[in-house]
Formats: structure tokens, sequence, C-alpha cells
């Protein structure tokens, strides 16, 4: 499996339907970047056995709104995976705009892994924790 611990980037637009009455992009739509990111992080580094025999569901979000994405804006969310314990996986994510990389937003999010047969959380195999996790004291 390749080796996924550096940050990986997804390239994004601001939709017309993203904008809000405030005339910036809504919350919610960073939401929906950091699972897009997440995602297409997974799809581009996992195996696809890993693919096959794991997926992920969230079990908490906290997200920091630092400056707004408006209309017009190229949006880039670069996430990674910090430490993992035995059930959940922690990924961050910066959302930032593109033109300057500017940070708009910072997210932490823990994933769980399940067992697509049981629908239950699972265990990960050594390989794609090797690959996508970091050791707690490796972040310091």
């Amino acid at each position: 499996m390749e080796n996924a611990h550096a940050p990986y980037e997804l390239s994004l637009d601001v939709l017309p339907e993203d904008i809000d009455q405030l005339n910036h992009v809504n919350n919610v739509v960073y939401l929906r970047w950091v699972q897009e990111a997440a995602i297409a992080h997974w799809t581009a580094k996992a195996s696809r056995e890993a693919q096959e025999s794991l997926f992920w569901v969230v079990v908490r979000h906290e997200i920091d709104y630092k400056r707004p994405a408006l209309p017009g804006d190229g949006i880039i969310a670069r996430t990674w995976v910090g430490p993992a314990s035995q059930r959940t996986f922690e990924r961050n994510t910066e959302i930032l705009r593109a033109g300057d990389r500017t940070l708009l937003a910072r997210a932490r999010t823990l994933w769980c892994p399940m067992d697509p047969r049981t629908g239950r959380p699972t265990h990960v195999s050594d390989a794609v924790r090797a690959a996508f996790s970091v050791e707690p004291d490796a972040e310091n």
C-alpha cells in the first residue's frame, strides 16, 4: 500500500448554491469539503483490498472557521491522518483559498473503521495503520 502520510490536496470550486444570504460560503459547505477530501484521499491512496474490506464513518467533527470563502474562490482541501487509536483515526483538514493559500478553516475529524459485512466497528490491518496513521508522539 502506498504511504499516505503526506498531506493530500483536493481542488474544489465554490458553487453558486454554496453561497448563503451573507454572500459567502455557508458553514455546512466546509463540512462537505472536509468529507470530500477524506474520501478522495482514501480512494487515491488505499489499496483496493483495503477499500473493499472497510468503510469509514464520522464520530466527531470540530471545525474552526478563520475567514470566509467567497463567490469565485478556488478552494484547496488539504488533509492528512494523525494518530489512531483502537477504534478511531484522527483526520486533519485545512480549507485554503487556492489563489493565495490563505487558511479559511481547520477541521479535526474522528473516523471509525467499519466492517462492510457486519456494519460494525472493526480493526484495520497493519498495512492500513502503517500507511495512514502516525504515532501520537510523531506529531509532537
